[in-house]
């Protein structure tokens, strides 16, 4: 009696696309739809300390993409080897160096910054949305996902920080950016007319009540509701 043998051909999946539309998600949601801040508020304490100038703010919302992004690549490459009793340690481990990393660059190319931020920049290592994304996703997926997530929260908090600091340097010091935009608008008017600054948009105050804006308008644009 012979026995005929089948050999079986395995069909690999065709790879995923680099920007496929799971991988685009991982992108787009945090920068509306699951906002750091205004939807986990997370990340609330430097949204109301660092924003009241548009310097100071982007160089802190670069300093977060480059500290979340390069530490999601880092803990998902070693996901496979971190003990689990232990992963907390490794992952704070793996944040403070990067961390210690941006500030002796602003130490050694930007002093006068680092001497603004040098406090809220190490904070950053407490920072919830760093470490909610190394033990939420890069402990449990492939490292250029990783990236993707945390490049994508990081933008997430940068464009809020970013919003809540132009509207409190403009509507409180009348500048953007250190440019003069109040006293210049005033001069088109003549020497009669003056825009004036109010001095509660620099106060943690002020903070609150344009975050606060913020999320009612993109919650109701969204329609998101607390439970």
């Amino acid at each position: 009696m012979s026995t005929e043998t089948a050999e079986k051909t395995e069909v690999k999946k065709p790879a995923e696309a680099l920007l496929s539309k799971r991988r685009k998600k991982l992108i787009s949601d945090p920068l509306v739809d699951d906002n750091p801040i205004t939807i986990q508020v997370l990340g609330i304490c430097s949204a109301l300390a660092v924003t009241t100038q548009m310097k100071p703010t982007l160089v802190m919302a670069l300093s977060v993409i480059f500290v979340i992004v390069m530490s999601n690549l880092t803990i998902s490459i070693m996901r496979n080897t971190i003990p689990t009793r232990v992963r907390i340690i490794v992952q704070l481990a793996v944040v403070a160096t990067l961390v210690t990393l941006v500030n002796e660059i602003l130490k050694a190319f930007a002093y006068d910054m680092y001497k603004e931020l040098s406090v809220f920049v190490g904070l950053i290592i407490t920072n919830c949305i760093v470490m909610g994304r190394l033990e939420a996703f890069a402990m449990g997926n492939k490292p250029y996902d990783s990236i993707l997530d945390g490049f994508g929260s990081a933008l997430g908090y940068s464009w809020i920080i970013l919003a809540v600091a132009f509207f409190r340097e403009l509507w409180g010091s009348g500048t953007v950016f250190g440019i003069p935009v109040f006293e210049t608008i005033s001069s088109w008017f003549g020497e009669d007319f003056s825009l004036a600054t109010n001095g509660l948009m620099v106060s943690p105050v002020g903070a609150f009540i344009i975050l606060g804006l913020i999320i009612w308008v993109q919650r109701t644009k969204t329609g998101y509701v607390e439970h």
